[in-house]
């Protein structure tokens, strides 16, 4: 059975805290934005669906290729930047227009997120990050 809205906020937030760690994705102990949401992806879901290969802090910058954009495609499903709903994956186009960093909304102006030299922490969706949303996906079978 498919988590609800509800389910899957809670378990973002419950990864508040969680030090940063590159390619981590461990609750509590380290994780990336990647991570973040490969382990909301396991409570629910169980195992990843593919094994995630080593990437490094700059690989969307060195490379130009949106990994992050085409493995949502391939694992969630898309919805309309302006339908997002708690509980949605949000991907976002940083320097150089690469989207490269991800974080679940949990509010209709608030997402949790994993961001360097941090803890997982629950910030505004303001400005800053609405303009940089490249895409919204939702788990599969949530409605």
């Amino acid at each position: 059975m498919a988590p609800t809205r509800a389910a899957l906020v809670a378990e973002a937030r419950g990864w508040i805290g969680t030090p940063y760690h590159h390619q981590a994705s461990r609750r509590g102990a380290g994780c990336d934005c990647f991570g973040l949401v490969r382990g909301v992806w396991r409570a629910f879901y169980g195992p990843e669906p593919v094994a995630v290969p080593a990437y490094t802090k700059d690989w969307g910058d060195v490379t130009g290729v949106e990994t992050m954009l085409d493995s949502a495609r391939a694992h969630l499903v898309e919805r309309a930047v302006s339908e997002r709903e708690p509980g949605d994956v949000l991907v976002f186009r940083m320097r150089r227009g690469i989207a490269k960093h991800a974080g679940i909304l949990t509010g209709e102006a608030t997402f949790v997120h994993a961001t360097e030299r941090a803890v997982v922490a629950e910030v505004p969706l303001d400005p800053f990050w609405r303009g940089r949303i490249a895409a919204v996906f939702s788990f599969p079978g949530v409605e």
